[in-house]
């Protein structure tokens, strides 16, 4: 018998040190990511904090917020990170969020394939993401997915990543995502 976002909630109870998805039915056990992708996470999900708080566009989340997906077994995941449209999602929630994110990346750790983020991108544009951004430390790409598109936005440095259907202005420099280099 699959598990549901209940059993989630309570092996999350009992195992607060564990970051845990629910995907198809079975918990995942989250590993730490690495340093390295983790602050490319943060240094997106600042920049497109910077942008959205002010305007009051919406919410942006990490990759602890949890989704409560619309698919057939309710998987619960987490971008690394994401933005909510204001409207979709007027108030905070202390549970997980009934929608799929508007907008999500997944960065590529150590531990995870380009393939296998690919495919989580794809599945959230399957069921209604605006649009889906997969970050490559390793080779420095970002590949930007929208739904009915078979190919990816392939961005490197030098070019910006824009969104204009959901964050009308907003602009991130590739280059100024990746980790910095102290030499």
């Amino acid at each position: 018998m699959p598990l549901t976002a209940n059993d989630l909630e309570i092996f999350q109870q009992q195992f607060p040190n564990y970051q845990m998805e629910l995907v198809d039915g079975e918990i995942v056990v989250m590993s730490p990511s690495g340093l390295e992708s983790d602050e490319i996470a943060l240094k997106i999900g600042r920049q497109l904090a910077n942008w959205v708080r002010p305007r009051k566009l919406g919410r942006v989340a990490g990759s602890s917020a949890g989704f409560r997906l619309p698919n057939a077994n309710e998987d619960v995941r987490a971008p690394d990170c994401s933005f909510v449209k204001a409207e979709r999602l007027r108030r905070t929630t202390k549970d997980f969020a009934r929608l799929v994110p508007d907008l999500g990346f997944e960065v590529v750790s150590k531990s995870d394939s380009l393939a296998k983020q690919r495919q989580k991108v794809k599945f959230y544009l399957s069921l209604g993401m605006v649009a889906g951004v997969v970050v490559d430390p390793r080779t420095r790409i970002v590949e930007l997915f929208r739904p009915g598109q078979d190919d990816p936005t392939v961005l490197r440095d030098g070019d910006v990543l824009t969104v204009p259907e959901l964050l009308p202005g907003w602009e991130m420099e590739i280059s100024s995502i990746w980790a910095p280099e102290f030499d």
